[in-house]
Order: structure tokens, then C-alpha cells, then sequence
């Protein structure tokens, strides 16, 4: 079952531009997106392609996944670029204590500007955030052809954008 995904008042979307996203977590512990992307008047920018880590993803048009704690603060920032470049942060709480967050493998990306899908390789998460369930944000950056960005979530707090707020981590995995 897909869930929508709501742009930020403040940051509207171009007309038609809808987004809604589905998951799974499997037993070998990777997370699975499916992003669905409507883009009626292709107003969209999507990056050139890419491979590999990079930082300032989320600059640019961008499908992000926060995993949080149950138990604390802790918490893991995923960006995930349809270039096929990612990123992914270790935070010890609300912004802090910011690093790079070691992987079994890299994330594996495909499709489309209507579906795109990223398997997440989450192993070891626990480590950081103790044992499933965690809290869980997604979320998506869109930059649209005229350089205008909305911001997209399942929830957003009051104020400004902030994936990062507790108030985003609207649903739970595993």
C-alpha cells in the first residue's frame, strides 16, 4: 500500500506533481523503497548521472529515508539520488554527532521517473539504533526545471522544513 507523500506549504509543488511511497523491510535487514513519481509536465530536474557516495545530495532533487530510535535519540539520514549517487549519516540525536554511516554495500537504485526502487542494506543499523522496530521518515527533495524546490514528507513539524524533527518519522519499521 503506498502512502502519500505531502509537500511542504511554504515549498508548493509544481501543478500535477504527486508523490507516494511504499516499504519493506526483509529478513536479511534491507530496506526497500518504491518511490511513485507523478510528473505530468515533466517539471522535474532530475541529476546527471552519478555512482557512488557523494555529500549534498539533498541540494538538488533527491529521495531520502530517516530511521530513528525507539528507545533514543540516535538516528540515520539516507540520501538517495536518481543519478545513483547516495549518502548515508550516523546522527547520536537532533542534528548531532553528524558521520558517515559505514554499509555492508552500497544502496542499489533503478527506474524510472514514474517508479523508482532503492534497496537499502540496513545489517548492522542496530548497532547504532538498537533492534527493530524503528521510527521511520520518508522524505524526497524535488527541484523543479526552473531551479524551485519542494520539500516532501509523510509528515513535517510546524515551521520551517526539517526532515530531521521527530514529528517526520511518521510510521514504523520492522
Amino acid at each position: 500500500m503506498s502512502q502519500r507523500l505531502h509537500p511542504h506549504p511554504d515549498f508548493p509543488a509544481p501543478d500535477g506533481t504527486a508523490l507516494a511511497a511504499d516499504w519493506s523491510l526483509s529478513d536479511d535487514q534491507t530496506l526497500t523503497i518504491a518511490y511513485h513519481v507523478t510528473d505530468p509536465g515533466n517539471c522535474i530536474l532530475w541529476p546527471a548521472r552519478a555512482q557512488g557516495r557523494a555529500d549534498g545530495l539533498w541540494q538538488h532533487t533527491c529521495f531520502e529515508a530517516f530511521i530513528g530510535s525507539t528507545t533514543g535519540p540516535a538516528y540515520a539520514e539516507f540520501n538517495l539520488a536518481h543519478s545513483g549517487a547516495w549518502a548515508a549519516y550516523a546522527f547520536d540525536g537532533y542534528r548531532a554527532g553528524m558521520r558517515d554511516l559505514a554499509l555492508p554495500s552500497d544502496p542499489q537504485m533503478a527506474g524510472e521517473s514514474g517508479l523508482w526502487q532503492a534497496a537499502i542494506p540496513l545489517a548492522g543499523l542496530d548497532a547504532l539504533l538498537g533492534p527493530a522496530p524503528w521510527r521511520l521518515a520518508i522524505t524526497a527533495v524535488i527541484e523543479d526545471t526552473d531551479g524551485a524546490k519542494s520539500y516532501w514528507s509523510l509528515a513535517h513539524p510546524s515551521g520551517k522544513p526539517d526532515f530531521h524533527h521527530p514529528d517526520c518519522f511518521a510510521a514504523r519499521l520492522g
